[in-house]
């Protein structure tokens, strides 16, 4: 293997890294409680039509909700029932639209200003957005709302990843894709605790969101991705940073200018700041990017589908949830040890196909059997999680430097557009339809993953030809 001259400087994961991984954990609980509480937020209700007295009627223009698992919830307030449910299904795709809009602009942002700035402002934009969201009178305000958090999410999501991608060593990446969603896993053991004692929908957002205006003091607290700075060459602030973090991992700082120059020598001095346009110049960049975006979308459709059909099966919403969550966590064990010992196609394909699978068992299994049913959809959504988890290393090492923000934030444009349609195939009314669509869009993912160039234990690439000339 190539020497990995940042790893050289400051170790492939000291104190240093761990904090700035402790720090954005904290900071990213607003922006995955949003992904995650459209179960207690716009939930399917129960209702009694006060009109004609006939449960869950339509037309209905009174109707009488059941509060006995949620008093209060986004569903209830504005009536999103009988003809305005596609304004429910729109609400929780909305967010999907603006991590869509997010992933394009901040992924630019984030590799021509740099990775600090859009970490920073995104994570103050989700606490933001979510408190407006808890107060607005109106449902249109309140999409609108849902659109900007969607935005500031899209940002947070790939800049936070690759700002901790960049900070590490390349043989200590694998970890790192794990290391990252532990966010995702606190998040979804909690937040059936939190709504369970909190039932109201809007103090449901406020809760989940105003102890997080702390992250303004991150401004002192992170560091510019010292990758980033030599790629645009900004040598003297990249030297002062890696001689801070090693100097916090005990480690020598003679040589620090020395591996900065070796890096600089290796980019060819190709100081370069990336566009969209550069994902479709080259032959290998612009067939990676069709890939992974496809790989991507089926990513999110299937996951963010599965999330939310969870919440509609039989049984306590809240125990649902929580054991969906806790399935997660050997999930992400599982992907970690996997990404160390096996190759990456082989694990993501792996990830897939095991989705597919446990959907197309999910059909066959009698309704009146629920915990089958709840824990091959569970088992589904673990290998749907674990896909997204290694889609975000695969995609990291798969593009370069000066364009890697930009290769993410075009792939989730597209997760976006799965996340987006997802709410409406749950929606379809026939269950074997909506879990056959899921199945058969997994399994084609699969396929594509093969496509891709094996990563595992290579260096990041930093400029465009470096991965134009690389094997496949």
């Amino acid at each position: 293997m190539e020497e990995d001259h940042i790893e050289t400087a400051i170790g492939r994961f000291g104190k240093y890294q761990t904090w700035i991984m402790f720090l954005i954990t904290i900071g990213r609980f607003p922006s995955e409680y949003q992904l995650m509480n459209v179960v207690f937020l716009i939930p399917n209700v129960e209702y009694k039509c006060l009109d004609n007295n006939v449960t869950n009627y339509c037309p209905c223009e009174n109707p009488k909700y059941d509060t006995s698992t949620i008093v209060s919830s986004a569903t209830s307030e504005w009536n999103l029932i009988c003809d305005r449910t596609y304004m429910a299904s729109l609400s929780q795709s909305m967010v999907q639209v603006g991590i869509l809009v997010g992933s394009l602009i901040f992924g630019h942002v984030s590799d021509r200003y740099g990775r600090k700035p859009v970490v920073l402002l995104t994570l103050i934009l989700d606490v933001v957005f979510v408190v407006l969201s808890a107060v607005v009178p109106n449902f249109w305000m309140f999409l609108s709302c849902r659109f900007l958090n969607g935005v500031s999410i899209g940002g947070s999501m790939l800049a936070c990843y690759v700002l901790i991608v960049e900070l590490s060593g390349k043989s200590f990446r694998a970890y790192v894709s794990g290391f990252m969603y532990i966010t995702l896993i606190l998040t979804y053991l909690t937040l059936p605790i939190i709504a369970y004692f909190i039932r109201d929908w809007r103090e449901l957002q406020l809760v989940t969101s105003v102890p997080w205006a702390i992250v303004i003091l991150y401004y002192w607290l992170l560091p510019e991705s010292p990758r980033w700075l030599i790629t645009v060459g900004k040598k003297k602030e990249a030297i002062y940073i890696l001689t801070h973090i090693a100097k916090r991992n005990n480690r020598s700082t003679e040589n620090i200018e020395a591996i900065v120059e070796k890096i600089e020598l290796s980019n060819q001095n190709q100081h370069q700041t990336g566009t969209y346009i550069d994902l479709f110049k080259t032959p290998k960049i612009r067939k990676y990017t069709f890939i992974t975006a496809l790989i991507w979308m089926s990513c999110s459709h299937t996951y963010y589908g599965l999330n939310q059909y969870i919440g509609l099966l039989q049984g306590n919403i809240y125990l649902n949830v929580l054991l969906s969550g806790a399935s997660l966590t050997p999930s992400l064990v599982l992907v970690v040890v996997s990404t160390l010992y096996f190759r990456r196609k082989v694990t993501i394909i792996t990830s897939f196909v095991i989705a597919a699978i446990s959907l197309l068992v999910f059909i066959v299994i009698p309704s009146e059997l629920k915990a089958a049913s709840l824990t091959f959809a569970i088992i589904g959504l673990s290998g749907a999680f674990a896909s997204f988890v290694q889609a975000y290393l695969f995609t990291s090492e798969v593009f370069p430097t000066v364009i890697r923000n930009i290769a993410i934030g075009f792939a989730s444009m597209f997760a976006r557009l799965g996340g987006f349609v997802a709410p409406f195939v749950v929606n379809i009314g026939i269950e074997w339809v909506s879990i056959l669509i899921f199945s058969g869009i997994a399994l084609g993912a699969a396929i594509l993953c093969y496509f891709l160039p094996e990563t595992k234990a290579t260096n990041l690439p930093n400029t465009i030809a470096q991965r134009e000339h690389a094997q496949a």
